[in-house]
Order: structure tokens, then C-alpha cells, then sequence
């Protein structure tokens, strides 16, 4: 995910230390049961869309922007599926420390959207459609968040496992 003007401008005064930020996930299905994935530009990894909310931004709101700039998807939040904070603190390459507090949507891409799916900035090396039995190598967690927005049923608030992944 981008780093939001917000947190480059605290990390300015706080340096490397570590922050706790609210982020976003969000599972994303279109009409055939499908989800959308994105293969990290950072990591190379595919992983479920996600990013971190601008301050005053709705997370639901913020699930649907960041699909939209990641994919050019456009889709609708349909539930929530749980809240997460993330087992270990990430370490990214310049030295940043982060500890996400994650929220996870589900959402449904709008009919015209499913096909409408491309790399839409600089955060994604390849984005794509993959049925539920032909999901990449994703992290424990990537799988743990599809798992839960498949079923239906209220949002989660148990532990996730290797969350941080």
C-alpha cells in the first residue's frame, strides 16, 4: 500500500518507531464467486486489495476506494467480516515499523466492473479473478480472510491466524 501524506509527515518527527495504524482489507467477489487479487509490487506476493484509511475516511468507504485504485473495480461493501490486530509488528526496507489494526470488508464488484480489471497504479504487479479452488500462494492469513468472507453469517472477532503474515 501507498504510505498516505498523513503518515509521511509523522514519520518525519517519529522516525522509524513504531506506529499503530488502522488498516483496511477486502475481499472482493464478483458475480461467478470469484475474488480479486493483486500481486504486491513490495513483495511480489498476490494478496488480497488493501490499504489504509485517510483521517475522517470511513473504512467501508476506504475498502471501496482503494479496490477502485488498485484494480479500477468498481464495487459495493456488502459486510463486515472482522477486526484484527495483527499479530507482529511489520518492518518494511527504509526501517518503518507498523502494527496494522485491520478491518475486513466484503464487498461485491458491480456487474460492468468484473471486466473492467487491470492494474490501476503502482502498488500492483498483476491484478486478477481466481476461483476459490484456484487461489495463488497466498499468505495463512490471505487464506483465513477469503475463508471468513465466503460464509455468511455476522463478522469475526477472533484471533486470525499469523495475521501479520
Amino acid at each position: 500500500m501507498a504510505t498516505p501524506d498523513y503518515i509521511r509527515d509523522l514519520r518525519r518527527s517519529a522516525g522509524h518507531q513504531l506506529l499503530h495504524l488502522p488498516g483496511v482489507s477486502v475481499v472482493v467477489f464478483d458475480d461467478r464467486g470469484r475474488v480479486l487479487l493483486g500481486r504486491r509490487a513490495d513483495t511480489g506476493r498476490w494478496a488480497v486489495i488493501g490499504g489504509i484509511p485517510e483521517p475522517g475516511e470511513q473504512p467501508a468507504d476506504c475498502a471501496v476506494r482503494e479496490v477502485q485504485e488498485e484494480t479500477n473495480v468498481r464495487c459495493v461493501a456488502e459486510r463486515l467480516v472482522g477486526v484484527y490486530a495483527l499479530d507482529k509488528p511489520v518492518t518494511y526496507p527504509n526501517g518503518d515499523i507498523c502494527q496494522f489494526m485491520d478491518i475486513v470488508f466484503r464487498c461485491r464488484a458491480t456487474a460492468a466492473a468484473a471486466s473492467a480489471v487491470r492494474v490501476n497504479d503502482e502498488e500492483s504487479l498483476e491484478v486478477g479473478w481466481f476461483g476459490l479452488d484456484e487461489l495463488p500462494t497466498l499468505k495463512e492469513y490471505a487464506h483465513f480472510r477469503i475463508k471468513q468472507a465466503s460464509q455468511e453469517g455476522p463478522a469475526s472477532f477472533t484471533a486470525s491466524p499469523d495475521a501479520a503474515g
